[in-house]
């Protein structure tokens, strides 16, 4: 059964134990406008709620994620209105979102819709995928994270590159530099997408939940923390049920039934 969320920028898709939420501005290449970045930061907290979605898929739709912000929006904006509006600081409930977010590329993910699919866990690229920082053409730079998540990721002088010459990588190279965890043939960059959200999905929800924040601990904070931080959620793990469960389903050789508990 598919339910449906009702917004003007974007569609969500709730198929449980999965929903699936596509940019959906066409006609400017889905261009990220306040209004948008709003939508899918609310239509985010509504999924972390919903205790029938395990896991999300993030995707602009068969031919383009997103070639970056608004500029027309934008061009006109001073440093006080951007301050006030914050509008890159309103994609938090991405970046903190609790439960797998997984990117399905296609096309131009530029910008601010680059750095939108670096927020997420997991990137399936379809071939015609190309990723960029071209903001520097623009006088400005990334402000969504991308000056940050790229060195993270790809290392110093590949992000230096990214930055300042402003040029797009394509989908077997970001693969290369491991951005992205697959690259596909665009038809089945979103079933591919659903599909490991569904594998997903089928993990113990507080195990993932717990190992998706051990994971990113590393990135923002000195290793000592992230050991203490990995230590406290491996031990409060056997407090669950689904540690019972899980240890006796593997001894008892069958597959086990997981119930975030």
């Amino acid at each position: 059964m598919i339910a449906a969320m009702g917004y003007e920028h974007i569609l969500v898709e709730i198929e449980p134990p999965i929903a699936t939420v596509t940019l959906n501005r066409p006609k400017v290449l889905n261009a990220l406008s306040p209004a948008v970045i709003g939508e899918v930061s609310a239509a985010l907290s509504e999924l972390e709620a919903d205790g029938n979605v395990q896991a999300a898929v993030l995707t602009g739709g068969p031919k383009v994620f997103a070639a970056g912000a608004d500029i027309q929006d934008m061009a006109d904006q001073g440093a006080v209105d951007q301050l006030l509006r914050d509008q890159t600081g309103r994609w938090a409930p991405l970046a903190g979102f609790k439960k797998p977010l997984i990117a399905a590329v296609n096309g131009y993910a530029l910008g601010g819709g680059c750095e939108v699919a670096l927020m997420c866990d997991l990137i399936v690229a379809g071939d015609t995928a190309r990723f960029g920082q071209p903001e520097v053409n623009l006088g400005i730079i990334p402000g969504a994270g991308g000056t940050q998540r790229w060195p993270r990721t790809a290392g110093k002088y590949v992000a230096m590159e990214v930055m300042l010459t402003g040029a797009p990588v394509t989908a077997l190279r970001a693969y290369e530099l491991g951005i992205v965890n697959k690259v596909v043939p665009w038809e089945m960059t979103i079933a591919v997408a659903k599909r490991i959200a569904r594998d997903l999905a089928a993990k113990p929800p507080l195990a993932v939940r717990l190992a998706k924040e051990a994971v990113l601990k590393a990135f923002d904070a000195p290793l000592s923390d992230g050991l203490a931080a990995e230590r406290k959620s491996f031990y409060f793990l056997f407090a669950t049920e689904d540690q019972k469960e899980g240890m006796h389903a593997f001894l008892e050789k069958r597959k086990g039934v997981f119930k975030g508990r």
